[in-house]
C-alpha cells in the first residue's frame, strides 16, 4: 500500500520540524480523543473506524517522492526530512472497540507515543474516526425505528468521495444495516451485496411487463421488481402479479419475491400494493421502499401503517444528513518530564473546551441481572478497579447528584482496549464479531437514550482523584497569573 505520510495538515509538519530543531521531537506524550456533543441531537455515538485506523497507522510512512515534495516547499530542515524518511509509529493506541456506544466528554481513544507521532497522525486519525463513527451512529438511528426490517445501504453514488462511500458502507454494517449496494465494499469487507434493478432496466424494453419477464428468466432467485417506472398501482403491481402467477403455476415461485417502490407516497402505495398482493394470493410478497429516506421519515411512515419491510437508504446516511461532522478532538493530557509523566490540560475561558488531565481510563458500570448500562466513569488509569463493593459516583457538573451502587448489584468493565502496542497491530475482532457486539451494546441502553427527539443524555462521571487533579492544575495556573 502507498505511503500515507502526507495525509496530515501542514502545521503538524511545521510544528514537528521546529520541535526536531529543539531536540524535543521524541518526547513521550499521551493524547486523548473524545467529542463534546452527540451528533443528530441524539443520546449516543457508535464508535467506528478502528480497522481503517490501524491500516492508516501501519502505512503512515514517507516515500522518496513524499520527501522530495516536502523539500520543494523550502520550509523544512534537511535533517528533519531525513528523520521523516525513516519514520514509523512505535507507540500504543487504546480505544473503545468498534460498535461501542459512547458519550460526550469521555475518551474514545488514548494515544501514547512521541510528540512527533501524535502530531503527524492526529489529522488522519481524527478524520477516520470522526467520519465512520458518524455514519455508524446515523445508521443505528435508522435501525432503532425499524428494528426487524431489512436495511440496505444504497449511498455510494451520493457519497462525498470514494473513501467515504467505501468505509461508510462498512460503518453502516456496524450501525445495524444488513448489506450494501457497494460491490467493492462487499469484496474487501465481506459485506452482503444487495440490489436488483434500476429504472434503466425497465426502460430498456418496450414494455414494463417484458422487462419483468426477462429479468425473471435471468435472475429467478432475486425477484424484487422495480414497480414505479410508470405507475405503481395501475401498471407496476399488476405486472408483478402476472409474473408471480406464472411462476406459481409452474411451481417456480421463490421464497422471497416482491417489488420496490422508489417514488410517490410510500405509505399509501405500499398499503395498496400489499392489499392487491393479498387479494391475488400473494400475501408474502415483499414491499421494499427507497427514495431519500432517513430515520424520521421511516418512523413516520411506519406510524401511518406503511407496509414496507425492506428499506434502501442512501443519501441521508452516507452523507450523515443532520450533522455534517462529529467534531471529535485530540488533546494532550500528559507529557514526559524527568523520567515520568506530568498531567497537563487545556484551560480556557470557554469551560466546555477545558480538558481532563492525566493518563486516564474509562470504566462502564452495568446493572447486574439486566445488563443495562448505569453510567461511565472517567478516572486515572492507576486507580484501583472497582472490587464489586459499595461504590459512589459523583457527577462533576452537579456534585450533589450521586449514584450509590450497592455491593453485588453491578458489574464493571474497562472500555479502552489495546489496538496497537509498541507499533504492532493487535488482532481486532472480525466484522461479524463487531456487528454482534454493536447489537449487544445497543441492548444495554435504556429506551430513553435511543429515542430520536429529546433523548436522555448519559452523565459521564469523573473520579474524585481526577477531579482533585483537575482542580489542582487550575489553581496552580491561577497562581501564575
Amino acid at each position: 500500500m502507498a505511503s500515507n505520510g502526507l495525509i496530515t495538515d501542514l502545521y503538524q509538519l511545521t510544528m514537528t520540524n521546529a520541535l526536531f530543531k529543539k531536540g524535543m521531537h521524541e518526547r513521550k506524550v499521551v493524547f486523548d480523543r473524545f467529542y463534546r456533543v452527540n451528533p443528530f441531537k441524539g443520546g449516543y455515538t457508535v464508535v467506528a473506524g478502528l480497522s481503517h485506523l490501524v491500516d492508516f497507522v501501519k502505512n503512515f510512512t514517507y516515500s522518496d517522492e513524499d520527501i522530495e515534495y516536502l523539500r520543494s516547499l523550502h520550509i523544512f530542515y534537511p535533517e528533519f526530512l531525513d528523520y521523516l524518511s525513516r519514520f514509523h509509529f512505535t507507540g500504543n493506541i487504546y480505544a473503545m472497540p468498534e460498535g461501542t456506544v459512547a458519550f460526550p466528554g469521555e475518551l474514545l481513544l488514548r494515544f501514547e507515543g512521541t510528540t512527533t507521532e501524535a502530531m503527524l497522525l492526529e489529522t488522519g486519525l481524527s478524520m477516520i474516526m470522526n467520519h465512520e463513527s458518524l455514519i455508524a451512529t446515523k445508521c443505528r438511528r435508522v435501525r432503532t425505528v425499524a428494528p426487524k426490517d431489512a436495511l440496505m445501504e444504497f449511498g455510494l453514488r451520493r457519497a462525498q468521495g470514494h473513501s467515504a462511500g467505501l468505509w461508510g458502507a462498512r460503518a453502516s454494517m456496524i450501525g445495524g444495516f444488513n448489506g450494501t449496494s457497494n460491490v467493492e465494499a462487499g469484496k474487501l469487507f465481506g459485506i452482503p451485496v444487495l440490489g436488483t434493478m434500476a429504472h434503466s432496466w425497465v426502460m430498456s424494453f418496450d414494455t414494463e411487463l417484458e422487462a419483468f419477464e426477462e429479468y425473471v428468466k435471468q435472475y429467478h432467485d432475486n425477484l424484487i421488481l422495480l414497480a414505479d417506472t410508470y405507475n405503481v398501482l395501475e401498471m407496476g403491481v399488476p405486472h408483478a402479479i402476472q409474473v408471480f402467477r406464472e411462476l406459481k403455476a409452474a411451481g417456480k415461485l421463490p421464497k422471497k419475491y416482491g417489488i420496490r417502490i422508489d417514488s410517490g407516497d410510500l405509505g399509501y402505495l405500499s398499503q395498496e400494493a400489499s392489499r392487491m398482493f393479498r387479494e391475488a394470493g400473494f400475501p408474502d410478497a415483499i414491499i421494499s421502499g427507497s427514495n431519500d429516506l432517513d430515520e424520521y421519515l421511516i418512523q413516520s411512515l411506519k406510524e401511518q401503517g406503511c407496509t414496507v419491510t425492506s428499506w434502501g437508504v442512501g443519501t441521508k446516511i452516507i452523507t450523515a444528513d443532520g450533522t455534517s461532522a462529529l467534531g471529535g478532538v485530540f488533546k494532550m493530557s500528559a507529557r514526559e518530564k524527568n523520567g515520568t509523566f506530568e498531567p497537563v490540560m487545556k484551560i480556557s475561558n470557554d469551560v466546555s473546551k477545558m480538558t481532563n488531565p492525566g493518563i486516564k481510563a474509562v470504566r462502564r458500570f452495568y446493572k447486574k441481572g439486566t445488563g443495562k448500562m448505569i453510567t461511565d466513569l472517567v478516572c486515572l488509569a492507576d486507580e484501583p478497579f472497582p472490587d464489586g463493593g459499595d461504590f459512589t459516583l459523583v457527577t462533576e457538573s452537579a456534585k450533589w447528584r450521586k449514584k450509590e451502587l450497592k455491593a453485588g448489584t453491578y458489574t464493571c468493565e474497562d472500555m479502552l482496549k489495546p489496538v496497537i502496542l509498541q507499533g504492532k497491530a493487535v488482532k481486532l475482532p472480525s466484522l461479524d464479531e463487531t456487528i454482534a457486539y454493536a447489537n449487544r451494546q445497543m441492548e444495554t441502553l435504556w429506551p430513553e437514550y435511543t429515542r430520536l427527539l429529546n433523548p436522555n443524555i448519559m452523565e459521564v462521571n469523573l473520579s474524585d482523584k481526577l477531579q482533585e487533579l483537575k482542580s489542582h492544575i487550575i489553581d496552580e495556573d491561577l497562581k501564575k497569573k
